[in-house]
């Protein structure tokens, strides 16, 4: 507890997982809330969820809040998030950047949808192509033996 009470933003986001997971949603939101304030973009990416998945009272404002604070963070699942609520708003070419930054942060499920609106001609074989190249840049730059390590540990325990 002692990087909760020196204002850890990272530790708080972890506490607020925790308490999520265990099923104490008041205590999340508590810590979340405190570390989102501290600027940490994943708890905002977690509130949003809280608001739009009815673990506090539903509010599409303070969802779309922390999704645009998560996203501008370069949160990548936010982003994505934002590009897919585009979508159901009409708003396609927005859509489209909002994926178009997901997928080059190495986002996999925002270039699906690339691919996706491709097909369907709302992006050009240009764009997809930039979108591939740096999707595939961003994930080889994350490529190191430590996560491969981590991978596999992971992997051994389910």
């Amino acid at each position: 507890m002692k990087r909760i009470e020196a204002n850890d933003p990272v530790a708080m986001r972890h506490v607020g997982t925790r308490c999520y997971h265990e099923g104490d949603y008041d205590s999340a939101f508590e810590y979340f809330t405190k570390a989102s304030g501290l600027g940490e973009a994943d708890a905002h990416y977690q509130l949003s969820t809280m608001y739009r998945d009815g673990f506090v009272e539903e509010n599409k404002k303070k969802e779309l809040y922390h999704l645009e604070e998560a996203a501008i963070a370069g949160h990548p699942r936010a982003r994505c998030n934002l590009a897919v609520l585009d979508c159901e708003n009409g708003r396609t070419m927005r859509a489209v950047k909002h994926f178009m930054i997901a997928a080059k942060l190495g986002h996999d499920l925002s270039l699906e949808n690339l691919k996706n609106l491709y097909l369907g001609g709302a992006v050009t074989k240009e764009d997809l192509a930039t979108a591939i190249r740096a999707h595939q840049a961003a994930v080889d730059a994350m490529k190191s033996p430590q996560r491969e390590a981590a991978a596999a540990f992971l992997q051994e325990r389910i």
